[in-house]
């Protein structure tokens, strides 16, 4: 019997990816301007984690606020809701939502959320690819825990230029017809 074995080198072991483990408030943190009010915990960005497929962030809208309809030129957005109560609003079509409801959303997909129940509506995100911190950078203002949100906050002058930089559709790429739940 013949074989290579001797020329043949050990198999290596894959090199292990990288991990982490996030408590509530850990992470980078911004107000977010009227209609949501409340704030974002950015959790993993690219440039806070060493993985560069996707972003993931906490989203706390305010009783009574809204998170704005919109969409993204190229990115998959997946939003789960881990407390509170609302409506998400998906391609036209409204979806009451609680603790454990999840939505998908692919690119130029219309999507928002209006927290219509007693308090915050918590929803934590994934985006592939990552590019949404850069919207939340841009036009939010920086959050301390237990700090107050600042009075008047509006969305800043340049904000088309930002959502443009980060390739949110313009309202009119938006078509509210194509397969959904």
């Amino acid at each position: 019997m013949t074989n290579n074995s001797d020329h043949v080198e050990s198999p290596t072991l894959p090199e292990q990816g990288p991990w982490g483990v996030w408590n509530e408030e850990d992470g980078e943190s911004w107000w977010q301007p009227e209609p949501a009010d409340g704030h974002v915990t950015l959790k993993m960005t690219p440039d806070t984690f060493p993985s560069n497929q996707f972003s993931v962030g906490l989203q706390y809208i305010d009783a009574g606020c809204a998170l704005r309809d919109h969409g993204h030129q190229c990115n998959d957005e997946i939003l789960f809701v881990w407390e509170g109560e609302g409506t998400a609003y998906v391609n036209g079509e409204q979806f009451k939502v609680k603790p454990g409801s999840m939505v998908y959303v692919g690119r130029f997909v219309k999507h928002g959320f209006v927290n219509d129940g007693p308090g915050q509506l918590k929803i934590m995100w994934v985006i592939t690819p990552p590019g949404l911190e850069g919207v939340i950078r841009g036009i939010g203002q920086p959050r301390e825990t237990d700090s107050k949100r600042p009075t008047d906050f509006d969305r800043p002058p340049n904000v088309r230029e930002i959502l443009d930089i980060a390739k949110f559709a313009r309202p009119e790429q938006l078509v509210e017809e194509g397969s959904g739940r």
